[in-house]
């Protein structure tokens, strides 16, 4: 049976190694991250905070933590020289939900009321899904995006001074478009509101300033440490020092047991490599390659949402194509291209059919992809959507 696991494994490696991978929210870690995410500290329990550690919630609950510690606060010191921030960060959540569900719990209660983004024009599902966490326990209103799919700045004020939320949430999982969170912020201070950002998706470009950072505005700032982070799959979470004790609280005892030190090593180590100058052109690379893309689906007369994107996606409406997200997802896939079905603002659809595709530059950057290579991939789904579309008619 243990041969049955390695050998699908070995099937996953040449899938991923074959495959156009357009996911968003997908990457490829470096051999050092693969090193230290496997390791031997795998093996180790460390329930709590190192001792060392000054927000009040020191000390594990286990002994044999001398190097662990080490290594904790080592990740989290890297993590802000990557942010340019002497926020207080905890890196023990295993994922970015764990790090919101932590984050929201931090300064709220259930039933507290929390604004963000809905969800069909590209937020998250812990952002106020009915089916998850965040649509169960808190009291969810939702601003909505502009005619052309931009976020509607009036609608997010207009939405803070009637319901009056105890948390405004800012982030997306499927916007393309740059995030003002210093106008977020103006607005969460005229409700007093604490400002919360979800950065999971563009963490990589606020690292080396391709977008704006929420630094010095959000009092929460939330993160997944894969995705254009390109670190092992985990969560982090940021906060106004005086925040600290609270957030901390939040993650253990509150909704965690023992942190995984093996992922917490593999994040100190994508931390060192976002601080290598290699990194800066990474990124500003996923950013063009994925303008590139975008204008050439444009050329081509597909609708891009916004009609355009400032960051690493941008989604794909293909109302007037005649085939739903669903189908062109599983259709690509059968040609080796893998992306994913997508809402779009005022879809029409369910969300497991859906009428678009997020696509991603993020993953083939990593690959070495450059704009050229884009564009031959946008015209191979033009053609493989084509011929689809003919077949079933």
């Amino acid at each position: 049976m243990i041969k049955d696991i390695f050998d699908l494994i070995e099937k996953e490696k040449k899938r991923q190694d074959e495959n156009i991978e357009l996911i968003a929210s997908e990457n490829f870690v470096s051999e050092n991250v693969l090193k230290a995410t496997g390791s031997i500290l795998t093996n180790k329990y460390s329930e709590g905070y190192p001792a060392i550690r000054k927000s009040g919630n020191e000390g594990r609950y286990y002994g044999g933590c001398q190097y662990v510690d080490e290594i904790e606060e080592k990740c989290c010191e890297l993590w802000r020289k990557v942010f340019n921030t002497d926020y207080h960060v905890n890196v023990q959540p295993h994922c970015g939900s764990s790090a919101n569900f932590a984050a929201y719990f931090s300064v709220l209660n259930p039933g507290d009321t929390i604004l963000s983004m809905s969800l069909n024009n590209g937020a998250h599902l812990t952002h106020g899904s009915p089916v998850s966490f965040s649509g169960k326990l808190f009291n969810m209103v939702f601003y909505e995006v502009d005619q052309n799919g931009f976020i509607d700045m009036e609608d997010v004020k207009r939405k803070a001074l009637e319901f009056k939320p105890k948390l405004i949430l800012a982030g997306a999982s499927a916007y393309s478009r740059t995030i003002h969170f210093d106008k977020f912020s103006k607005i969460a201070k005229q409700v007093n509101a604490y400002f919360m950002v979800d950065m999971a998706h563009i963490a990589g470009l606020i690292a080396v300033s391709e977008h704006p950072t929420p630094f010095g505005y959000a009092d929460l700032i939330t993160t997944t440490t894969h995705k254009t982070l390109r670190g092992p799959r985990g969560g982090m979470i940021f906060c106004k020092n005086e925040l600290a004790k609270k957030v901390d609280s939040a993650i253990f005892p509150f909704s965690q047991g023992g942190p995984l030190q093996h992922v917490i090593a593999g994040k100190a180590v994508a931390a060192e490599e976002c601080l290598l100058p290699s990194y800066k052109e990474y990124i500003h690379q996923v950013v063009v390659n994925c303008k590139a893309m975008s204008d050439e689906f444009i050329k081509m007369g597909y609708s891009v949402v916004t009609g355009g994107t400032d960051n690493h996606l941008f989604l794909l409406d293909l109302t007037h194509k005649g085939i739903t997200g669903i189908e062109c997802q599983e259709m690509l896939d059968s040609h080796h291209i893998t992306l994913n079905k997508n809402c779009i603002p005022n879809e029409t659809r369910s969300p497991k059919v859906a009428s678009g595709v997020r696509i991603g530059t993020a993953a083939m950057t990593t690959k070495g992809y450059k704009e050229k290579d884009f564009i031959e991939v946008a015209h191979k789904i033009d053609k493989y959507i084509d011929e689809y579309m003919k077949d079933k008619k």
